[in-house]
């Protein structure tokens, strides 16, 4: 009896691990990021002023907003690399690193992407783009007005072609059509949640 006890209560500490490492590592980033209470909404189309880092940009802008230290943002490190790789002659691409904990370099977060673009630190360009969580993709026409701001993909690891948001909205404002419909899936923040990139 007694030893019908232990394993029973050993089996139980052992479900209770696997759901707790399921939730810690998967569940908990397929949730909609919580909006912060200060959240100031910022509506497409908006004229966005980022000051002396874009001011001379003719070119459409890219934002890649990333934390290190972020599952979510780190999954999708080759899916941003091939974006900059195929349209950086046509995009300006620019990478916001949102990190409160840890000091990273520009070369370090160039190393990442195997790219040699610019690196930001400033958590005032997410403020005034409606970012409030990490990987997020914001993309700006020629005039620096908010054509896309969301996720990547469905798929923490960018792998369902179908729904590569980021790269349908370079795509829709290269070819100049109307700005693509998406679904909430699309527009809705998953990921880490800022200042602190937990979730």
């Amino acid at each position: 009896m007694k030893k019908k006890l232990l394993l029973s209560l050993w089996f139980t500490l052992l479900l209770a691990a696997i759901g707790y490492l399921f939730w810690q590592n998967e569940f908990k980033y397929s949730l909609p990021t919580p909006i912060p209470k200060n959240y100031h909404a910022i509506a497409m189309g908006s004229k966005i002023e980022l000051g002396p880092c874009c001011a001379f940009d003719n070119k459409p802008i890219f934002i890649h907003f990333f934390n290190p230290e972020c599952p979510c943002s780190r999954f999708n490190v080759p899916h941003v690399s091939g974006l900059i790789k195929k349209y950086g002659d046509q995009i300006n691409f620019k990478i916001v690193v949102l990190n409160k904990q840890k000091n990273f370099t520009i070369d370090e977060i160039q190393q990442k992407f195997d790219a040699k673009i610019p690196v930001y630190f400033d958590e005032a360009i997410a403020k005034k783009c409606g970012v409030f969580s990490t990987p997020q993709a914001v993309l700006l026409d020629q005039s620096h007005n908010l054509y896309y701001r969301g996720n990547y993909n469905k798929t923490r690891y960018c792998t369902d072609a179908e729904s590569n948001y980021a790269q349908m909205a370079i795509d829709s404002l290269l070819s100049q059509k109307e700005n693509p419909a998406f679904n909430a899936l699309a527009l809705k923040a998953y990921g880490c949640s800022l200042p602190k990139c937990t979730k």
